[in-house]
């Protein structure tokens, strides 16, 4: 039997490796979120249609309670608004309401530690020109920043002082003498605030990421004296209707 090999077999195979595409081998990172996006589906119109309109129904009733707070509780619910993750449904009230106490700052001037603080540091966030002079009140005859057993107002400082600017020196002090107190307080069994303030020590307000902590915060938040049922209830109702448009948004990217 010939073992002679067939003159055309060969010039073919050698013809197809030389047409063959050698494809580069790459390791590509599987996607963090693996596949529990693709099967996700949307949310019932009809029942989103309704949450929609209870949150609209939540932010006018919100912007009544607003408007009708004196400087010092606008403050605070300012501050609340925005933690919260809800500021863009209130951004001419914010501003306007910033702008009547920035017009009237001569007032802060009677405020206390956590009232003068909480005041800078909204107006400073939203772009106003505010000395920083204003904390000199609460230095003794000395230079230094006065005792006190205020843990909101130590606080309220401490998130303050993350919005200085070169040369403030006050700013710098303030920040020093405020991380040594809340270090200390936030040890003390007693201390009503202390997951507030072992986060603000792990990360300020300042350097947080807005989305991330508006969850973290809603938790916080419906646990405090001062909590306001209307802006809990709209906050909650925002963060899962948002959560939800990102879940679809994952689910079209991934698909």
């Amino acid at each position: 039997m010939s073992t002679q090999v067939s003159q055309e077999v060969v010039p073919k195979t050698l013809q197809a490796r030389d047409n063959e595409i050698i494809r580069r081998t790459a390791n590509y990172h599987p996607s963090i979120w693996g596949d529990q996006f693709i099967s996700h589906l949307p949310k019932d119109k009809v029942q989103e249609a309704i949450e929609l309109q209870e949150i609209e129904k939540l932010r006018e009733q919100f912007k009544r309670e607003l408007l009708a707070s004196n400087s010092s509780q606008k403050l605070d619910l300012i501050d609340a608004i925005q933690r919260l993750g809800v500021a863009y449904h209130f951004e001419t009230e914010i501003e306007e309401a910033l702008q009547h106490i920035y017009n009237n700052r001569i007032d802060m001037e009677d405020d206390d530690l956590y009232n003068t603080a909480l005041g800078f540091r909204l107006l400073r966030q939203h772009g106003y020109n505010v000395s920083c002079d204003i904390f000199n009140k609460f230095k003794d005859d000395k230079g230094y920043f006065k005792q006190s057993n205020d843990v909101r107002g130590i606080l309220g400082l401490y998130e303050a002082a993350h919005l200085a600017v070169h040369g403030e020196d006050i700013l710098d002090e303030a920040l020093a003498f405020t991380t040594i107190h809340l270090k200390s307080m936030a040890t003390s069994p007693n201390c009503p605030l202390t997951p507030k303030v072992s986060h603000a020590l792990k990360q300020s307000i300042r350097r947080g990421v807005p989305r991330l902590e508006s969850r973290r915060y809603i938790s916080i938040y419906q646990d405090e004296p001062s909590c306001n049922k209307t802006l809990l209830g709209l906050a909650k109702l925002n963060f899962n209707l948002v959560q939800e448009l990102h879940k679809e948004e994952l689910s079209e990217i991934t698909r």
